[in-house]
């Protein structure tokens, strides 16, 4: 594959004297793009190469620090020998299995848009991952030229109330301006912009890196999955310092929350969790209990009641017992 930007983090030097390890003749390297249980690694000095798992403790995603030798079959391939710890990892469960989006983010971008109209249901489960992964998120509503600009803004209230940063643009209208707006938010960090399909993610990144579909053809390519890479992440450098990075992700339909537990739900939501440990009972499930302070700050306007309903029925899910 070609040449690209690597690592800016030097290998680790062993201590002189040192008893040798079983990784110690290991290559360093970060994953950049995934298909299937194949990745794309990239070394200290910029190539990439192909690398595959050799086993489930070395399943790595986008963002994965790894270590890797060459396979005895292929010289222009790897075999992850391990995974690095990671800082974090941003994930979906459903109900009978995990889909990894990236590890070791700065921030998640949760790019929505005012067309097609967003679901306040997908928003807020991957806002409760994320919460539950201490990752920062900041929202980015796409597509404010259009018409449903304001019933969006209205929408979103509550999330402004909560803390969450929501950042205004129209890419496709004014490409410039929103592209000025993007670039600060990306700087010295690792950023993956997570959304619904056709909220303008692609239109993203073509933007920010005009070469970038040309990167995808090339790992398309070298991982011979032809049109299937679409289902695929993938790290992108911002700059030749290799400090910012966005990760692009496929748009998803379905953010399944089951690694949470139900009675731990409350907590990453915000609004919730600001009056939760002022109810009567310490298990309080926010419905007709007496004495819940949930209940009563949706009385009182604090909380939105659509917040109230979208916590109970995700709370419903999680509750079912798994067969």
């Amino acid at each position: 594959m070609k040449r690209g930007h690597g690592s800016s983090r030097p290998p680790r030097q062993a201590a002189k004297g040192a008893r040798k390890s079983a990784h110690d003749d290991c290559e360093q390297g970060l994953v950049v793009a995934t298909h299937g249980r194949h990745v794309v690694v990239e070394q200290p000095d910029g190539q990439r190469l192909i690398c595959h798992p050799r086993g489930k403790k070395s399943e790595a995603v986008v963002g994965d620090r790894v270590r890797w030798q060459l396979t005895q079959e292929a010289s222009d391939e790897g075999v992850i020998v391990e995974v690095s710890e990671r800082r974090n990892l941003l994930y979906r469960q459903d109900e009978w299995r995990s889909k990894s989006f990236a590890a070791n983010l700065d921030q998640l971008l949760m790019w929505i848009a005012v067309e097609p109209v967003f679901s306040e249901a997908q928003l807020t489960r991957a806002l409760i991952a994320a919460h539950a992964a201490d990752i920062p998120v900041t929202i980015v509503l796409n597509k404010i030229d259009l018409p449903g600009a304001d019933a969006a803004r209205q929408r979103l209230a509550p999330y402004v109330a909560m803390g969450y940063r929501v950042v205004e643009l129209s890419l496709k209208a004014e490409a410039g301006a929103a592209r000025e707006q993007v670039l600060p938010l990306l700087e010295d960090r690792a950023s993956l912009v997570l959304g619904p399909s056709g909220a303008g993610k692609s239109t993203l990144i073509n933007t920010l890196l005009p070469e970038a579909r040309a990167e995808v053809g090339e790992i398309s390519q070298a991982l011979n999955s032809g049109r299937h890479t679409t289902t695929t992440s993938h790290w992108y450098w911002l700059d030749d310092a290799r400090v910012g990075a966005v990760i692009d992700s496929p748009g998803f339909q379905e953010f399944g929350l089951h690694h949470i537990p139900a009675v731990e739900l409350a907590r990453h939501m915000p609004d919730l969790a600001a009056h939760m440990n002022d109810c009567r009972f310490h298990n309080c499930t926010h419905r007709q209990e007496p004495g819940c302070a949930v209940q009563a700050a949706v009385a009182a306007g604090q909380i939105s009641p659509i917040r109230l309903s979208l916590f109970t029925d995700f709370f419903d899910e999680l509750s079912q017992p798994r067969w």
